[in-house]
């Protein structure tokens, strides 16, 4: 009786072992085998058994950042509202409003989307989940995190190299731009206000890529301490009767135009009130295309030249427009 229970002993650790070392053997297999793991915004854990090759992006920023990682073949789909690069209008568009059969059929290994999209139309991303399709979602809300959005979309399509160089390319460009910016005084600086909505008035938060833009730019953004309009959000509510308040501290008028935002230049000289504004009253509004100012890419260093350029032409004019 003895004998049998220490044999049964003798077996029981030697499969405790066993199992120990075969688990073990198992996650180095993965790593291995070339397995990705990527945490998304939402916090969930996106698997991959190899790098994405055949990807939809629902959103035109991440299809500019693909672009420029240099991935072209790799892009099954896109979001239909791409503007650039060229490319991108090549591809086929999908809806994230309805499309999920046709998003399915083209046989993805990687969905990009980003919280808008997934908060908004949870079902569309159910079902593609639920057809196995892994969908990963995504939108750096500023500077750092866009840097490691950008390492991260590396990771997911095996060009971690590519993004490593971006990342290099963009901080020695701003180098650039920062040490031309040095050359203007605190007495020089230029009081902006920037629109992000005309509805209600809105602007952006000072954490935001179009506060960063206007940072870098040189600008004193005169409505920095503007809250959002919800947490997580990067649009501040800051209203016509506030604004009008501080009509004389306004040197220039920046206008965000896109998609949430079609306005001309006439429009804002138009509205009535603006007239005491001293950017309206001197002829000091400015268009900028949302593209440049807010949209995670690597042309945000094209929007801080486009507005350093209308700030301080005597500055900026020495940089040229290369990256």
């Amino acid at each position: 009786m003895f004998l049998h229970r220490r044999k049964l002993i003798i077996l029981f650790i030697f499969l405790l072992l066993f199992g120990m070392l075969a688990g073990c053997g198992s996650s180095k297999t993965t790593e291995e085998s070339g397995g990705i793991v990527v945490v998304d915004d939402l916090g969930k854990e996106i698997r991959l058994k190899e790098t994405a090759r055949r990807i939809v992006s629902l959103y035109p920023a991440h299809t500019e950042n693909l672009f420029a990682l240099g991935l072209s073949e790799e892009i099954v789909g896109v979001s239909g509202n791409e503007t650039y690069p060229p490319e991108a209008l090549t591809k086929p568009g999908f809806s994230f409003r309805g499309d999920t059969e046709r998003v399915i059929a083209a046989r993805p290994d990687l969905v990009l989307s980003r919280p808008f999209i997934s908060n908004a139309n949870p079902d569309f991303i159910t079902k593609l989940e639920a057809a196995g399709i892994p969908v990963v979602t995504l939108y750096p809300e500023n500077i750092e995190q866009f840097f490691t959005y950008l390492q991260k979309l590396g990771k997911l399509t095996g060009k971690e190299k590519e993004a490593g160089d971006l990342v290099d390319g963009f901080n020695k460009r701003l180098q650039e731009i920062e040490e031309a910016v040095e050359q203007i005084s605190p007495e020089e600086r230029k009081r902006v206000f920037f629109e992000t909505n005309q509805d209600d008035l809105k602007t952006c938060t000072s954490d935001s890529n179009a506060a960063f833009v206007l940072e870098r730019a040189g600008a004193v953004n005169i409505a920095a301490d503007a809250r959002a309009v919800r947490e997580g959000s990067t649009i501040a509510a800051y209203g016509q009767e506030r604004l009008l308040t501080r009509s004389n501290d306004i040197d220039v008028y920046i206008v965000q135009n896109g998609e949430m935002n079609r306005v001309r230049e006439q429009d804002v000289y138009n509205r009535p009130g603006y007239r005491i504004i001293k950017a309206v009253r001197e002829r000091q509004v400015y268009v900028l295309d949302e593209e440049i100012m807010s949209r995670p890419t690597m042309r945000l260093l094209d929007g801080i030249v486009e507005v350093g350029s209308i700030l301080y032409p005597h500055v900026f004019e020495q940089l040229g427009n290369g990256q």
